[in-house]
């Protein structure tokens, strides 16, 4: 699989090297636009262009995720999900308040953990075996 269809493409399945390869590449060009803008700019515009890097980065995961639900046996919505549910808690933070903070990083954490398990550790179902059954699907046209 090429790195392009490997990073937007959310269809498809990938193993658990391919997730963690793809996993660590996107975390190294997080940190390299980090450590870049903050040697060439003043605090301010370097911390804008991190957020635009950490934006412009969900997708990308978020295909990683999706491949990978998909190649555990279950939905790619799963994936995308999960990455939403790790990231968007954090982005909530400052909207809701002091007293919603605990919470919001018990959802976040433990998003992170059940990612961590089910896409990072476990193995993936067998290839030959149908990713889900088709029951209630459409009867054929006559």
């Amino acid at each position: 699989m090429s790195a392009i269809r490997l990073f937007t493409d959310l269809d498809g399945r990938i193993g658990l090297r391919q997730f963690w390869l793809g996993s660590i590449a996107l975390a190294l060009c997080l940190l390299a636009v980090q450590w870049g803008a903050s040697q060439v700019m003043d605090k301010y515009s370097a911390a804008r262009v991190a957020a635009f890097a950490n934006a412009f980065a969900l997708f990308p995961w978020a295909a990683l995720a999706a491949k990978r639900a998909t190649d555990r046996g279950g939905s790619s919505l799963f994936g995308i999900l999960l990455v939403c549910a790790i990231v968007l808690p954090r982005e909530l933070q400052p909207l809701l308040g002091y007293a919603w903070a605990p919470s919001l990083t018990a959802i976040s954490t433990m998003a992170w953990l059940v990612a961590l398990v089910d896409l990072g550790l476990m193995p993936g179902v067998d290839r030959n075996a149908p990713l889900a059954e088709r029951k209630g699907a459409a009867k054929p046209a006559r």
